[in-house]
């Protein structure tokens, strides 16, 4: 309930600050005459930024936060290791990759974002398919590995495309990308992540009693009925095509999924019933207050991923230092 009203009061900020300030009940206004298609009085511009230009980048960080938030939870407790995100499979590499494959074609925007979702999704196959040739060895054990060695891999792809690239048109697109921002989101960019998060979040839901059990370990979870191996499966497929979709849109943004989960195991402990929805509303919560933060705390705009790991990395350490209860 906490989390939930501190994320309202962060929408109402997030549009009451800026250059073009929307007070709370002028947003009100906007979206009731948007509702019920009566007047609200005021000028057209209210509509322009509530609906077309601050309103999407709003639900963008909403989304994007809460996905990556979501993801890093099911990880960490599938894996049983804090140091897990999102990216550990090599997701988040995979989309960089195709993205900066885009902008290095001058592709368009909707071809940008396609690719990196693909290359993202094509990471984790690579991942699996190599899983797959290695089944007398640890399943979690070389997936992890094949997902760092995968990821690495592909981060030389990017770095071998940034040193080829225009330096003078691509290479700034190249590299602003890959820092993530939310400046250039449409409505349009969320009504089709939302769909893609909301169908990936059900499964993760469905099965958070499975979750738990499987925090006390392969073998114990297969001696209370659990089948490990299918469970994994849906979980990293759920989380993987969430990360995918989010990234795609907003480019890389570390941090929340390795933060936030830590936060909420911190606030609310372990149990995946209570930390999912609470991993959500904090990973949402801060992902909105950061872009706040990059779009207005300078004169011009700071890219998320600098914001978040500036943030992220001395407020991590107070959470683990705070943490007497340990990690599980």
């Amino acid at each position: 309930m906490v989390a939930g009203g501190a994320l309202v009061v962060l929408v109402a900020v997030a549009f009451a600050v800026g250059r073009f300030p929307v007070t709370p009940v002028q947003l009100l206004a906007v979206m009731w005459s948007k509702l019920t298609g009566a007047p609200h009085g005021l000028p057209a511009s209210f509509d322009v930024v509530v609906l077309n230009v601050r309103g999407p980048r709003i639900a963008a960080a909403i989304l994007v936060g809460a996905a990556l938030a979501a993801a890093g939870s099911a990880y960490q407790g599938l894996f049983r290791n804090p140091l897990v995100s999102p990216d550990i499979l090599g997701v988040s590499t995979g989309a960089a990759l195709g993205a900066v494959v885009g902008i290095y074609l001058s592709l368009g925007v909707v071809a940008i974002q396609t690719l990196a979702f693909v290359m993202g999704l094509g990471a984790v196959v690579v991942v699996y398919a190599v899983v797959a040739a290695l089944r007398r060895h640890d399943p979690v054990l070389v997936l992890v590995v094949a997902g760092i060695v995968i990821g690495t891999l592909l981060g030389s792809c990017v770095s071998l495309l940034k040193y080829l690239a225009d330096p003078y048109n691509q290479l700034p697109a190249i590299t602003f990308w890959l820092l993530g921002s939310l400046a250039s989101v449409t409505a349009g960019d969320v009504e089709a992540v939302v769909p893609s998060v909301l169908v990936r979040l059900l499964p993760l839901w469905l099965l958070r009693w499975r979750m738990n059990v499987m925090t006390l370990g392969e073998d114990e979870a297969r001696a209370l009925g659990v089948d490990t191996r299918r469970l994994r499966f849906a979980v990293v497929a759920a989380a993987t095509l969430m990360t995918a979709a989010v990234v795609s849109i907003s480019g890389v943004v570390g941090w929340i999924g390795l933060l936030v989960p830590h936060l909420a195991r911190f606030l609310v402990g372990p149990d995946f019933r209570r930390l999912l929805p609470a991993s959500i509303l904090l990973g949402a919560g801060y992902l909105l207050a950061v872009d706040t933060l990059a779009r207005t705390v300078a004169r011009i705009e700071i890219p998320l991923g600098v914001l978040t790991a500036f943030i992220g990395a001395p407020f991590f350490i107070w959470v683990l230092a705070g943490s007497r209860r340990g990690w599980s």
